[in-house]
């Protein structure tokens, strides 16, 4: 038994038609959003990937961009054999190409399906991602002198301001790396001088943070150095008193910042999805009725359209035995060849001792 049997007369069949061509000019449309957000996306990461460890995050804007482009190339193409199926004589010649593009649709909304779910999935490749890429970000923000990381520094300070974060984790963070250039020390200074040598490294290490850390909306000045040191300032206790840092580190700004857009993407590409299967199934009735059409000389006749010819067990089964047949004339043209070639062998040898 066919699954979604419906009956058409030609009222019918040309209001479907009319109506699936413009669905698939909502469909290029949408496929045009989709391609924007994917370039907006990448733009995006690419703004910030001086603080990113690899480019796999870019998986998903390059993902969104592929699919953007086909779903305006598929439905483009749908609007045209829709528009043409209303003349008999134009839609002859669409005929032989309208299964294997509906098997082309049927793969394409996989593929967009897979995609939205990625939109979705890829927040832990992007977790590691930022925090390996801010952790080597934070080593260069001294090295404003060395080719190629000069403008690291700058970098971090307008993330910290823009994101309203600190360090990678937190203000922490900091206490942890000497990010200030030996350029701007003292090194005849016996401070300096005992902050080196009490570390193992030689690095100068100080419990203190860049300024692009203090919070402006704080009524008290920023304390940005000699930031565990209650006995430097007046009325301070750093263990019980709210900083006036940020608080937050910047992995997990970038994370949510990056994941919230991520998956807003997701929801528009399932909502597309949904549009893209209703128009591939408004297409496959489309395409039954026109060829079940009793009598072609007779267009006002009534014909029945239906989604599979059979239901889901028994398509299923169908596509099973076709593969394993598949399998098995791969199998015999295989040994066919082995044959010949023992064959071609064995003449030769008769051949030779002859």
């Amino acid at each position: 038994m066919a699954l979604l049997k419906v009956k058409f007369n030609l009222k019918k069949r040309v209001k479907l038609a009319q109506g699936l061509w413009l669905m698939n000019w909502f469909s290029v449309f949408a496929g045009i959003l989709v391609f924007s957000m994917g370039l907006f996306l990448k733009i995006e990461l690419r703004k910030r990937s001086e603080v990113m460890d690899n480019n796999e995050s870019h998986f998903v804007p390059n993902s969104l961009i592929l699919v953007g482009i086909l779903s305006c190339a598929f439905n483009g193409f749908a609007g045209k054999i829709c528009y043409d199926s209303l003349d008999p004589a134009k839609f002859a010649k669409w005929k032989p190409m309208l299964k294997p593009y509906l098997a082309l649709c049927f793969v394409f909304n996989i593929l967009m399906f897979f995609v939205a779910l990625i939109c979705f999935l890829m927040r832990g490749s992007l977790d590691s991602t930022l925090a390996q890429g801010l952790k080597n970000g934070m080593k260069f923000y001294r090295d404003t002198d060395t080719p190629g990381r000069c403008f690291m520094k700058k970098t971090i300070d307008m993330l910290q301001i823009e994101f309203k974060c600190c360090g990678n984790n937190g203000y922490k963070d900091w206490f942890e790396i000497q990010w200030i250039s030996n350029r701007y020390l003292d090194f005849s200074s016996k401070e300096v001088k005992d902050r080196i040598k009490s570390n193992v490294d030689g690095r100068y290490l100080v419990d203190g943070v860049p300024f692009s850390c203090c919070n402006p909306s704080s009524p008290r000045p920023c304390i940005q150095y000699q930031v565990t040191n209650n006995s430097a300032h007046y009325s301070y206790d750093y263990q019980t008193e709210e900083l006036n840092l940020w608080r937050r580190g910047c992995r997990e700004a970038l994370l949510n910042y990056y994941s919230g857009m991520m998956s807003s993407m997701g929801a528009v590409i399932l909502l597309v999805w949904l549009f893209e299967m209703s128009v591939m199934i408004g297409l496959r009735l489309l395409h039954t009725s026109l060829e079940s059409i009793p009598n072609p000389e007779d267009p006002e006749c009534e014909s029945e359209g239906w989604v599979l010819e059979n239901n889901l067990k028994d398509t299923f089964k169908s596509a099973l035995e076709n593969l394993k047949k598949l399998g098995k004339f791969n199998q015999v043209e295989a040994g066919a060849e082995g044959a010949e070639g023992e064959e071609g062998g064995k003449t030769q040898a008769v051949t030779t001792v002859s």
